[in-house]
C-alpha cells in the first residue's frame, strides 16, 4: 500500500518561489521546507522581511538562497534560473507568486497602471515558466504552481480592479495551456486560486468598509491566513498529485459557492 506521507515528501527537491519575501510566498516556502525541499526565494530585492524568511527556512534544516530579479524582464528570469541550476543542479518546483493589484476605476485607469498589473501578474508568470520549463524539459520532470485568484472567475465587490481580474483569468488559462503542452515532458502545471487572504495587499483594508463586505460575503465570515495555502502547495509540488495537472485549486472560504 502506498504511504501517503512519503508521497508528500519533498526531500531532495529544489523549489523557487517568486515574490517570496513575505505573505503567501513566504508561507509556501516555509511549508515546502517543512516537507524537506531546499527553497530559493526570488524578489526585486532582499529586504528585512525576506532576510527573516531565508533564516526561518534554513532553521528547518534545508538550504535557502535569495536571488534578486524582476519577473517582467526575460533576461532576469533566465539569469535566476541559470544561477539556481548552478547552485542546486536542477529546479524541481516553481511557484509563480509575484503579483500586484491596483484598485482604479476602468474609466480612470492609466495605460501604465493597466500594463503594470498585466505585466507582473501574467507576463511574469509566462516568462518564469518558460525559463524554468526549458530546464524541466531537459530533466523530463517538474511541477509549476501558479498563484491565480478567485478573481479569475468572479468580479470582486465593491473594489474596482479590472486589470487584476483580467490578469488572473489569464493566469488560470495559461496554467491549463502549459499543462497540456508540457504533459509530454512529465511537467505538471497547476494553479491555486485564493480568496481574500490576510497579506500586506489586503490587511490594511480589513477594518474598512471594503474589508467588512469581503468578510460578510465569505461563508466562513473571515479572510484566509497565508499559512492556509501551504498544504495545498506542498500537495501540488509532491508525488501525491502525480495525476493532477491543469487544475485550478480554489481556496476561498466558500466565496465562489454563492
Amino acid at each position: 500500500m502506498t504511504n501517503v506521507m512519503n508521497q508528500l515528501s519533498l526531500e531532495g527537491k529544489t523549489a523557487l518561489i517568486t515574490g517570496g519575501n513575505r505573505g503567501i510566498g513566504r508561507n509556501i516556502g516555509l511549508a515546502m521546507a517543512q516537507a524537506g525541499a531546499n527553497v530559493a526565494i526570488m524578489d526585486l530585492s532582499l529586504d528585512e522581511a525576506g532576510q527573516k524568511t531565508i533564516e526561518d527556512i534554513k532553521a528547518l534544516g534545508v538550504k535557502s538562497v535569495f536571488y534578486a530579479g524582476d519577473v517582467t524582464v526575460a533576461e532576469n528570469c533566465n539569469m535566476v534560473i541559470s544561477k539556481l541550476v548552478g547552485d542546486f543542479s536542477k529546479i524541481d518546483i516553481l511557484v509563480n507568486n509575484a503579483g500586484i493589484c491596483k484598485n482604479v476605476e476602468a474609466e480612470n485607469m492609466s495605460w501604465d497602471d493597466w500594463y503594470n498589473v498585466i505585466n507582473v501578474n501574467l507576463n511574469g508568470v509566462f516568462l518564469m515558466s518558460q525559463a524554468a520549463g526549458r530546464e524541466m524539459i531537459m530533466e523530463k520532470s517538474g511541477s509549476i504552481i501558479n498563484i491565480s485568484s478567485m478573481s479569475a472567475s468572479i468580479v470582486n465587490y465593491p473594489q474596482p480592479q479590472c486589470s487584476y481580474n483580467a490578469s488572473k483569468a489569464g493566469v488560470s488559462h495559461l496554467t491549463r495551456s502549459l499543462a497540456y503542452e508540457w504533459v509530454k515532458y512529465n511537467i505538471r502545471v497547476n494553479a491555486i486560486a485564493p480568496g481574500y487572504i490576510g497579506t500586506d495587499l489586503t490587511r490594511t483594508q480589513l477594518s474598512t468598509e471594503w474589508g467588512k463586505i469581503w468578510q460578510e460575503a465569505t461563508p466562513m465570515k473571515r479572510v484566509g491566513r497565508p499559512e492556509e495555502l501551504g498544504g495545498i502547495a506542498v500537495y501540488l509540488a509532491s508525488d501525491a498529485s502525480s495525476f493532477t495537472t491543469g487544475s485550478i485549486m480554489t481556496v476561498d472560504g466558500g466565496y465562489t459557492t454563492i
